[in-house]
């Protein structure tokens, strides 16, 4: 019998591990702040004792949802194990919310004609774009995103993002092993990066800036910070100055994954925002 419940702190570290297996290179940081996130936000299928399949249902208070980490055991694939359990979740999700609230997820290409007859929309693909960090010179214009109030910071991610979630960025912006930038202008924020480790190089996410030109001289000093190593940012290809910017800095389209929602899609300036946070938490 397979029954449904909430994970632990250290089924979510199971997850994890999976993830990196298939080969998604979460942060080495990544489940601390997911699980402190959302706490109630994290499921699992049980059989038997053992873990056969994870995901999250993180709600965003109760305006907005996203759904991630679905994967089932690998030698229990094909037995209909995840259909039900993705099933299941979706309705978790969605009691979790107010009536109305729209769910996204970023589901990988092969499952999407699945989560179309689960209800979900596409609207565009996100794409892993992987480079090397190069020693471009120092910028005089960025500065340790730290420095600036948080509430300004805030501010600014919630119009990128959509929704608040003040609670992740408390401990996104603050990268172990990593670095987070801002640009002002005027003493207006028109501009963040955050670049973390991860368990093959650098991930930069997310870079959300105003302009091209601001973005670019982000992304220069977060590559610098991962010079030599492996880097890694995700693009949403509905933003042609995104995409300009992988290709400008020798970018590789490596993954990519189907940005989906269940209800109305939140309007977002997709124009600005040139690199998304995660894959797992939107």
């Amino acid at each position: 019998m397979i029954t449904y419940r909430q994970a632990t702190h250290d089924e979510l570290n199971l997850a994890v591990e999976w993830a990196a297996r298939e080969g998604w290179n979460p942060g080495h940081h990544d489940a601390e702040i997911f699980y402190d996130t959302d706490p109630d936000g994290f499921v699992c299928a049980e059989r038997e004792g053992e873990i056969i399949a994870t995901g999250s249902v993180v709600a965003y208070e109760k305006t907005f949802g996203f759904m991630g980490f679905f994967m089932v055991r690998p030698d229990l694939r094909g037995q209909g194990i995840g259909r039900d359990f993705w099933i299941w979740r979706r309705d978790l999700l969605r009691s979790r919310l107010a009536p109305g609230a729209a769910i996204g997820m970023d589901g990988v290409f092969d499952m999407q004609a699945f989560y179309s007859k689960g209800g979900f929309q596409f609207t565009h693909r996100n794409l892993r774009m992987e480079g090397i960090g190069q020693a471009f010179p120092p910028s005089n214009h960025t500065q340790p995103l730290q420095n600036i109030p948080f509430e300004t910071v805030a501010a600014f991610d919630q119009k990128h993002f959509g929704f608040a979630r003040e609670n992740f960025l408390k401990q996104w912006i603050q990268p172990a092993g990593g670095c987070a930038l801002g640009i002002l202008r005027h003493e207006q924020l028109i501009g963040m990066g955050i670049i973390r480790p991860c368990l093959n190089g650098f991930k930069i996410g997310p870079l959300f800036a105003g302009e091209a030109a601001t973005a670019d001289q982000l992304f220069q000093d977060l590559s610098a910070f991962a010079k030599g190593q492996p880097l890694y940012l995700d693009i949403p290809e509905n933003n042609p100055q995104a995409c300009a910017l992988a290709q400008r800095h020798q970018l590789k389209e490596v993954f990519g994954c189907a940005r989906m929602y269940l209800g109305a899609p939140p309007e977002l300036p997709w124009n600005r925002i040139f690199g998304i946070t995660t894959f797992e938490l939107g």
